[in-house]
């Protein structure tokens, strides 16, 4: 039996046989949590920074060192942006697979487990941490920077929570 379901504007197809209902629900659910956070990824925008301006970097709550590095043409920006990318773009494909949208990738449970404590933690420190320290690194992001990319990263970590949860059942 082929059951499809929308997120957006894409359509995915899940093919199962004989399934019951509760399984099929399951199925959506995991399916569905780990494609909220594969398919919002933040991944097209690291991209897009690596290649433009400086500007972009403090946009994203980089630095103003890292933008002043990048107007100056220094490849370091740049590097460290792509790295992100990829890293992130790993995790998709992790989400991915969890899904069952792709072949099962290797350690899937092991490592969604950890992309989940990475988001949470991130989530949770990112919005506590710059209240109580002094440190110019954390101060040079302006607070909005910390919160907003801290509620995300929190909302990732739910989303990877509930699909890696129910992955393993």
């Amino acid at each position: 039996m082929l059951n499809s379901f929308s997120l957006g504007y894409t359509n995915y197809y899940i093919l199962q046989s004989g399934a019951s209902t509760k399984k099929d629900f399951v199925c959506k659910e995991i399916v569905y949590s780990l494609l909220q956070v594969a398919k919002v990824s933040l991944l097209p925008y690291y991209i897009s920074a690596a290649y433009l301006v400086a500007d972009w970097y403090l946009f994203f709550g980089a630095g103003e060192s890292m933008a002043q590095m990048a107007a100056a043409g220094e490849t370091y920006p740049t590097i460290v942006t792509l790295i992100i990318a990829v890293v992130l773009f790993v995790w998709r494909l992790y989400a991915f697979s969890g899904a069952g949208l792709i072949v099962k990738l290797p350690l899937l449970k092991t490592c969604l487990v950890l992309i989940t404590a990475v988001y949470l933690i991130r989530g949770v420190a990112g919005g506590i941490v710059p209240f109580f320290t002094s440190a110019s690194e954390i101060h040079q992001n302006a607070m909005a920077f910390w919160l907003v990319s801290s509620i995300v990263c929190f909302i990732y970590g739910i989303y990877y929570l509930l699909g890696t949860r129910l992955l393993c059942r």
